[in-house]
């Protein structure tokens, strides 16, 4: 059965949009699903799980969609400040970093804040969740790696770096990671927690993408993304992407091969295969869709059988930012998430109550 996937982006126009893409024919072709203007500042972050979208902003609000209903399910507000990264681990679990410092633990479940733990003196840049759900990686402008004990929410670990890191990412096997500073990728292990390599970028790096435990995909400030191999610290394959710098990159493994989908300043999403074997080749060009908006973040979800279904039968037509008037004259009913915050300082420890001595 062929694969069913989808692409939604963000926009400073503040317009995220939704594209189902075709994958049965030889030139994937990618049908507009939905647009959305939820935020009213510039979409910076998004990300997708089987069941929800949600899209981070400078309107310090995250956004999120029920794809399973159709609906919009209301906005988190907790963060003070534009919302910088957003990851799910697994169904069950959402993280969100800010500018505020912040990084925040969400249950799916009802959308309640687990934890809020004081991250960063600074913003938090990105974060990275460990594949065991145990870990969560995080990087900041105080200049700090910090490891993070998800079951106490507790601070495990904590490295002083020589420059703000503004990216990390763990391996799918969650035996290394990397951390990106301006134009460089180091490479550590988990074992040592010591950089085992590094590899520098011709422009400042945008985003990355691990294909598989050994290639990292990295896009740039230039139209070029490239293939590096963490085992060896080295480039390996590199290919003109976009006509214009190449803002975000995601990928997502069919059958033997990668999809991996790239979008730019130039309103264009594109999507390239690329076959993972000891010698790689240059990518093919799969499809491309133009969205018609400057992009600015990209997630890439899988969907099943009979979403696909729903969705061609209820799917907007809207296709660029010239022809959202219509789409955004609906109605919106929109449920505001209350939650109860748990703040936890990673140092300091709580002062016990002294007793009344009744004096």
């Amino acid at each position: 059965m062929a694969a069913v996937l989808e692409l939604v982006a963000g926009s400073y126009e503040q317009i995220t949009f939704g594209y189902q893409v075709k994958t049965d024919e030889k030139e994937w072709t990618a049908k507009a699903e939905f647009t959305h203007h939820a935020h009213t500042a510039s979409v910076s972050a998004v990300a997708a799980s089987e069941r929800f979208v949600v899209t981070g902003s400078k309107d310090e609000t995250i956004q999120v969609y029920d794809m399973k209903k159709r609906i919009e399910h209301g906005a988190l507000l907790h963060h003070d400040g534009t919302i910088t990264c957003l990851e799910f681990y697994g169904t069950s679990h959402l993280l969100s970093g800010g500018e505020d410092g912040l990084l925040c633990v969400w249950s799916t479940k009802k959308w309640e804040c687990l934890k809020s733990i004081k991250a960063h003196k600074g913003h938090v840049t990105s974060l990275s969740v460990h594949p065991s759900g145990k870990l969560v990686l995080s990087v900041g402008t105080d200049k700090t790696l910090r490891t993070w004990n998800l079951i106490n929410g507790r601070s495990a670990f904590i490295k002083n770096i020589k420059q703000n890191a503004h990216i990390v990412r763990w391996s799918p096997d969650g035996d290394r990671y990397v951390v990106v500073m301006n134009d460089k990728v180091n490479i550590y292990e988990l074992e040592t927690a010591t950089v085992t390599g590094t590899v520098a970028n011709p422009k400042r790096i945008a985003s990355v993408k691990f294909l598989n435990n050994s290639i990292l995909a990295v896009a740039g400030d230039d139209e070029t993304v490239r293939l590096c191999d963490v085992e060896k610290a080295k480039w390996v394959c590199e290919f003109k992407a976009h006509e214009t710098r190449v803002k975000t990159v995601d990928s997502v493994n069919v059958d033997d091969y990668s999809v991996v989908v790239t979008a730019s300043n130039d309103g264009f999403i594109k999507m390239w295969k690329i076959h993972l074997k000891e010698e790689l080749e240059s990518p093919t060009l799969l499809g491309e869709v133009n969205t018609s908006a400057r992009l600015t973040c990209l997630a890439v979800r899988r969907t099943s059988p009979m979403q696909q279904q729903i969705t061609e039968e209820e799917a907007p037509q809207a296709t660029t930012s010239e022809e959202l008037l219509p789409e955004l004259a609906r109605t919106k009913r929109v449920r505001i998430a209350t939650e109860e915050v748990v703040l936890e300082e990673e140092s300091k420890p709580k002062k016990k109550k002294k007793k009344n001595s009744g004096k």
